[in-house]
């Protein structure tokens, strides 16, 4: 075990891991005080495991599709958790929806990225829906998770202008960006011990900080 002083996290994902790849970078570069000591995927031979070993970081595969049920995967997913003893869980790409159980346990410590200004758009296809309202602004929100999909109380956000962008694929590609720049903040302030959940609020530095939007010219 190591005998770092930093929190210790586990990544959970299920595609590329670009998110996850935006940590790595952080971490390696002395500006995230996180110790990431797993990366989980629910799928195998993805890019994020590729990602996670060519940092040596430790990983593991748990496919759902070998498990009877819902329950019975997450069972498995947070015994394996559990070996880690991790302080965070962040969840970067992972397309399961995890069962009220598993979202109870990781309560306060177990956190999204959605690609949306949240309570806006929860659910997919969140870029061209916003794209069809004629929306002037777009984003992404990091959340604690609750058992309700994309519902948990907001961290931060970070916004953009949408303007003459007429691609869902495009407005991804830009929101990736402002992904790649909040989620690691948000982690930052939890290894960091300023961040806290008291009755469903938000607490940054001990004060409620439902405001924390940043915008981005990307």
């Amino acid at each position: 075990m190591s005998s770092s002083p930093n929190p210790r996290a586990v990544v959970l994902i299920s595609g590329g891991g670009s998110n996850l790849q935006a940590f790595i970078d952080q971490v390696e570069a002395g500006e995230l005080p996180l110790d990431i000591t797993l990366v989980i995927s629910n799928v195998a031979d993805v890019g994020g495991l590729e990602r996670a070993q060519k940092a040596s970081i430790a990983t593991d595969v748990i496919e759902h599709t070998t498990y009877a049920d819902r329950t019975t995967f997450d069972h498995a997913l947070a015994e394996r958790i559990e070996t880690e003893k991790p302080d965070l869980i962040i969840l970067a790409g992972f397309m399961r929806i995890l069962t009220a159980e598993f979202v109870h346990k990781y309560s306060g410590r177990l956190i999204n990225i959605h690609p949306s200004l949240l309570p806006k758009y929860p659910g997919t296809r969140t870029h061209k829906r916003a794209i069809e309202a004629d929306e002037e602004w777009h984003g992404a929100s990091v959340h604690y998770v609750v058992p309700e999909v994309d519902a948990g109380p907001v961290i931060v956000q970070g916004r953009l202008r949408i303007g003459d962008t007429q691609c869902s694929q495009e407005l991804q590609h830009r929101v990736l960006k402002i992904e790649h720049q909040i989620y690691p903040l948000a982690a930052k302030w939890f290894a960091e011990n300023r961040l806290s959940l008291s009755n469903g609020q938000v607490l940054l530095d001990g004060e409620e900080s439902p405001e924390q939007l940043q915008t981005y010219n990307v």
